[in-house]
């Protein structure tokens, strides 16, 4: 056998002992076998990044939860539209009793607050105000520091109990030391109410900072505003004796509208039996004209009639 002959015969032999990776034992095809393909879905992007989305929807929704929080603690509480300044009143009849303090229009008495809450004359007598005793108001009588948060919203569910308001400007003589003694010892030695005789330091009396106003001082009682070019305790009492509780020819309250008795102690028109003849030197007399009006400043209204 030629040398090619045996070459051709080895490498039949090697072709005849190989098989196919896809036959069988006997040589032949194996049957029902598949190529497999892999298949590779494309994600979408929330998909994909799932995990971070919802990490920077957290982050950001506790951000606007602390913002909301912040704001609402920051916001002031309360806005005034006007400060109220009463238009001077002629002078009273002969038969008259002056009345002191100025009335002032209703502005409501909601037991809610919205932020800040509205008001249209400053300081307001009346108005919507928070119903949260002891807390938010009507709030604890005492003399408040100037630096104390305390406001309308607070006090005046006071008023509205019969309750007396004295209010000092923080530039006055009252936001001073000496000026805070002074309030503490009217503080101390507070009566009962004229009518009902609540005692002291049950609703009465509130002595707040309040900057919103024309004068340095102002006592206020529920529609109400006496304003005080200074501070005068004697003054502030006699309004509070004849202006807090008040009564018509039946008996029958004419303020505040939620008083603290039902049945009166004294007779209808005691309240005003100790009204002064005259206004005091220097001190706003009556008026139950509600309509405000720029007065020049340092000028005193004359009285009006009850």
């Amino acid at each position: 056998m030629s040398k090619e002959s045996r070459r051709s015969a080895r490498n039949a032999a090697r072709a005849g002992s190989s098989r196919p990776a896809s036959s069988g034992p006997s040589g032949a095809d194996r049957a029902g076998r598949r190529e497999r393909v892999r298949r590779y879905e494309q994600k979408s992007f929330v998909e994909r990044y799932r995990s971070l989305i919802i990490g920077a929807a957290v982050v950001v929704i506790g951000a606007l939860v602390v913002g909301l929080v912040v704001v609402q603690s920051t916001q002031a509480a309360y806005s005034c539209s006007i400060e109220w300044d009463p238009a001077p009143t002629p002078s009273p009849a002969a038969d008259t009793t002056p009345r002191l303090g100025y009335a002032q229009d209703d502005m409501g008495r909601l037991h809610n607050v919205a932020k800040p809450q509205k008001y249209t004359f400053c300081p307001p007598a009346s108005g919507n105000h928070f119903n949260d005793p002891l807390v938010l108001g009507p709030i604890t009588p005492r003399v408040y520091k100037p630096t104390d948060k305390v406001g309308p919203p607070n006090w005046i569910h006071n008023l509205e109990h019969g309750g007396l308001v004295i209010l000092y400007r923080g530039d006055s003589d009252g936001a001073t030391e000496a000026g805070l003694k002074r309030f503490q010892e009217f503080f101390d030695t507070f009566p009962p109410s004229p009518i009902c005789k609540t005692p002291p330091h049950q609703l009465s009396p509130v002595i707040a900072r309040f900057d919103e106003m024309k004068w340095p001082y102002a006592a206020i009682v529920w529609q109400r505003v006496l304003p005080l070019p200074e501070w005068d305790p004697a003054l502030a009492l006699r309004f509070y004796a004849t202006e807090s509780e008040r009564l018509d020819a039946d008996g029958a309250f004419i303020t505040p509208p939620e008083p603290q008795c039902a049945l009166p102690s004294a007779s209808p028109g005691a309240s005003e039996s100790v009204a002064p003849s005259e206004s005091p030197s220097g001190s706003p007399a009556a008026s139950d004209s509600a309509a405000p009006s720029a007065v020049a400043p340092g000028s005193s209204p004359s009285p009006s009639p009850s």
